[in-house]
């Protein structure tokens, strides 16, 4: 593929070498001809058209005008900016520096005075608009219509132009495609060196990702290099500016969120705590940005800047005197100050003092030419595109022609040219720079489609291999149970399952708000007696101390209130509930407990949180309460599930995007304890009550069948068997009489095939006394023998699917011989469909012996994958059992790659 070739810096100084004067639209190119030329030249040669006018390199007349403004004008910065901005554009645009008062949309009173304290600077605009080139000298302009108007109002009345490109061809390189943009950075610093450093260059989008990954990686090989960072981009002054912007954010400032201005400082922070709050950590190490953030309102930006190198241990002069010159130095800084002070410093490029030596770092959007022997661009993505002013003086089809005859040129600068890409990033593909459309003449998508070689640095691995296998010989761990938690994100998602073992997650505030309620519930269940109403307060402090550097400083009150309610919803179960005597257990103690050491007492009793490991089941957990020989209790916070919603987030199958082992997982290892025998697993929902047992707890005293405590009324109805009142301490508050039902969900085991189960003459007596309308009057017109005697006739479709249940032949016996006792009548199909409903919804919310069995070889066969990926011989992949995860419930979501890499 190939387009116009652009003329050599030595074909053109061959054209022009006998004028006086060459205008060219850019610096470099007038550079490159200066470098040829061989005689005496009175004057410059070669150079561009502002640069002649202002005889000198000329500083950014934006800046300059903007400075003079906010110096002499009570006019707020931005609008200051804009006002500036406007003016500069439509000069350069239409040649004249009031011309924006023929556009009423965009003149002010700001825009006015801009007007008049421009027109008094003394800047190369000015001469270009009211100077021409000396007439007396022989002219010539290198492609004229890259100038801009104001440009080309410079220029005398009589000059010859030179055309840049030519009828040649140039062949266009074939794109070399890396797998990211480190590899393409890699593949830059192999190739330079601090011996060929002066001839080579690198174009890219300075506000890219590979503007900082080059700069490090010149910096770390130390190569010497110009034209890259500035005065913003300093990592000292950034981190000031972060350290004020840090100072004003107030107590709820979280470390994750200042994280780069820590570790800048050095300061280690440890990935638990990533998620609290600066302002409530004791830590010696924070001590001083706590004693900065507190003081900020009394500091000026002198005061501030001070403090920062006192801790750094430098000097920043350039940034004091550019306090100066904004006429801040002195200033409070005030939050809206530090606003200013950001604006400033992303608006205007501040310059520097620095050396020209080593590798050129070129803007793709700033240059048109790069005077290197050889040149890398890196990128060459859409944003590589310049983005016309949206402005009614700009001709966006000139403009349009200069940004694309500056793009050509660019692109063949150099003898060598090396373009270095990716195809896609993300899982998504990457699109070319759009001027590559007028260059070329084929339709594409990506750099794939167009010519390339594809390059991967010290790696065979293909796309769709996952990791890349270890050739480290070493013995890997063979993994002998899971945990329901780790099955569950495996199930999820097996790579954020690995991430999970290897990197650490930050502490969460309702994870610890989780455990403490944990640990309260086995010391109630240990010490009931030991609990009055100054304990429990002693627990809600105790709770709120430690979530404290979690939450916002505003949710304290109502996490306070939160927690108070949960403990008593937990009191107010184990006195309706209280575990029945665990002789039959051996003494397990599940690990330690805060509130237990809170209080100096031991927790020990066999029923309340055992740790089991069973390795012939390969699985582990820890059991919160074991209710009786039968019952077993986890306690959760959060919104209540339903039996079915349980049953079916444990699908082995077709499991869900929800995957959720719990219940089926201890049910299976106490099914190991307990054979053949009923078990149920229930989920205390212990913060699903807090709005009901608030509202009680409000609306008023009342008497108590306690006389030591005291109670309050409420709406809601309460049996002996699932309420009781909350005795908090013989003058303290109670909490009115709530439905703990509401709270619960039991998920019952039945060690039989669900067949065995729902022709039992139990379940039969339960369709008559729970089921529906119609349900209740069919059977209430045959006998037991009758009904079991559909299971002789018919096999039972185990199904879950109550319409697969209707239509198979038990359900079209069902329907006639109940029709053969009853009667010909329509009630008795809507009743006969209502009993195969039930049954489909006894299956629906319970698990059977053959669900357990099934779940015990899913274990195997997880472990059995998992440490076959474990030892390299197949990678973790990012979708799980159910297909693409979900992402909601992946912790490591940064870490996991997906689709096409």
């Amino acid at each position: 593929m190939s387009f116009p070739r652009a003329k050599s810096p030595r074909q053109l100084y061959d054209e022009v070498r006998s004028y006086d004067r060459v205008i060219t639209p850019d610096g470099p190119l007038a550079s490159a001809l200066n470098r040829h030329l061989d005689r005496t030249h009175l004057g410059p040669f070669a150079i561009p058209p502002r640069r002649l006018a202002a005889g000198r390199r000329q500083e950014s007349e934006d800046r300059l005008a903007f400075l003079g403004m906010i110096d002499h004008e009570d006019v707020s910065w931005k609008r200051c900016a804009y006002a500036v901005g406007n003016i500069l554009q439509c000069w350069e645009h239409q040649g004249s520096h009031d011309a924006i008062f023929e556009y009423d949309a965009y003149v002010d009173d700001a825009t006015e005075r801009a007007v008049e304290r421009i027109a008094d600077l003394e800047t190369a605009s000015m001469k270009l608009a009211t100077e021409t080139i000396d007439p007396d000298l022989d002219v010539v302009v290198v492609e004229p219509d890259m100038l801009t108007r104001l440009e080309r109002a410079y220029l005398p009345a009589e000059y010859d132009a030179v055309d840049l490109f030519t009828d040649a061809r140039f062949e266009l390189p074939p794109f070399r495609i890396h797998d990211s943009p480190a590899a393409i950075v890699e593949t830059v610093i192999g190739a330079v060196s601090d011996a060929n450093a002066d001839n080579v260059g690198i174009v890219l989008d300075r506000e890219s990702e590979y503007s900082p990954l080059i700069e490090s990686a010149l910096e770390a090989a130390e190569i010497p290099f110009f034209g890259g960072p500035g005065f913003t981009d300093r990592s000292e002054h950034r981190l000031f500016v972060h350290l004020l912007r840090t100072a004003h954010r107030g107590t709820d400032t979280r470390l994750s969120e200042i994280r780069s201005l820590l570790t800048a400082f050095g300061v280690d922070v440890d990935v638990a705590d990533e998620d609290k709050r600066l302002h409530e950590l004791d830590d010696a190490e924070l001590a001083w940005l706590n004693d900065f953030c507190r003081d900020i309102r009394e500091y000026t930006f002198s005061d501030a800047l001070s403090a920062f190198e006192r801790r750094v241990d430098g000097a920043l002069d350039s940034f004091r005197a550019e306090l100066e010159k904004l006429g801040i130095v002195d200033e409070r800084v005030t939050e809206a100050r530090v606003d200013d002070l950001s604006f400033y410093l992303q608006t205007y490029d501040v310059p520097v003092e620095r050396e020209n030596e080593g590798v050129l770092l070129a803007d793709a959007k700033s240059a048109s030419y790069v005077g290197r022997e050889v040149v890398f661009y890196l990128g060459l993505d859409d944003r590589w595109t310049h983005s016309a002013p949206r402005r009614p003086w700009v001709d966006r089809d000139a403009q349009f022609t200069r940004n694309f005859e500056s793009f050509q040129l660019l692109l063949q600068s150099g003898g060598q040219q090396h373009y270095l890409v990716q195809d896609s990033t993300g899982g998504s593909p990457v699109t070319p720079c759009l001027y590559f459309e007028e260059l070329l003449d084929t339709e594409y998508d990506r750099f794939s489609d167009l010519p390339a070689t594809s390059h991967q640095i010290g790696s065979t691995q293909r796309p769709d291999d996952g990791f890349e296998k270890s050739s480290i010989d070493a013995p890997v761990e063979t993994v002998e149970t899971i945990s329901k938690s780790s099955l569950n994100t495996y199930v999820n998602s097996p790579r954020d399952y690995y991430f999970s073992r290897i990197v650490d997650g930050p502490e969460k505030a309702y994870l610890t708000e989780g455990d403490l309620l944990h640990d309260f519930a086995e010391f109630y269940a240990n010490h009931p007696k030991a609990v009055d109403e100054t304990v429990l307060a002693e627990v809600v402090d105790l709770m709120l101390d430690d979530v404290r550097p979690l939450i916002r400083s505003v949710d304290e009150r109502t996490r306070r209130t939160e927690y108070r309610a949960s403990l008593e919803t937990i009191v107010s179960y184990l006195d309706a509930n209280p575990p029945t005597d665990g002789a039959f257990l051996t003494p397990s103690s599940g690990g330690d407990n805060a509130v237990a050491a809170h209080f100096d007492r031991d927790v020990d009793s066999p029923v309340t949180e055992r740790r089991f490991t069973d390795e012939e089941l390969g699985i582990n957990g820890m059991i919160d309460l074991v209710q009786s020989t039968s019952a077993l209790l986890d306690y959760k916070s959060g919104s209540e599930h339903s039996a079915k919603s349980i049953v079916k987030h444990a699908a082995l199958s077709e499991p869900t995007d929800e995957p959720d082992f719990q219940a089926l997982l201890y049910l299976t290892y106490w099914r190991s304890q307990t054979p053949d025998e009923r078990l149920s697993f229930t989920f205390f929902y212990v913060t699903e009550l807090v709005d009901e047992v608030i509202a009680g707890s409000d609306s008023g005293d009342s008497d108590s069948d306690d006389s030591d405590s005291a109670g309050s009324d409420s709406n809601d109805s309460g049996s002996a068997d699932t309420a009781s009142d909350v005795a908090v301490g013989d003058d303290g508050d109670s909490v009115s009489d709530v439905d703990l039902d509401d709270a619960l969900t039991t998920v019952t085991y039945y060690p039989e095939s669900p067949t065995e189960h729902v022709r039992r003459e139990e379940f039969f007596e339960y369709l008559r006394e729970e089921g529906a309308q119609k349900c209740r009057k069919v059977l209430s017109k045959i006998d037991y023998q009758t009904y079991a005697a559909l299971f002789d006739a018919a096999p039972l479709v185990e199904t879950t699917d109550s319409d697969e249940l209707i239509e198979s032949a038990f359900g079209e016996t069902m329907i006639d011989r109940f029709k053969a006792e009853i009667g010909e009548y329509k009630y008795v199909t809507t009743g006969s469909e209502q009993v195969m409903r039930k049954i489909t919804e006894r299956q629906q919310a319970a698990f059977f012996k053959s669900d357990l069995d099934a779940f015990e070889s899913f274990v195997d066969e997880r472990l059995t994958e998992l440490n076959r990926r474990r030892a390299g011989d197949e990678p973790f992949p990012v979708e799980g059992l159910a297909g693409e995860p979900n992402y909601r419930r992946v912790d490591n979501r940064d870490l996991l790659l997906e689709g096409e890499r």
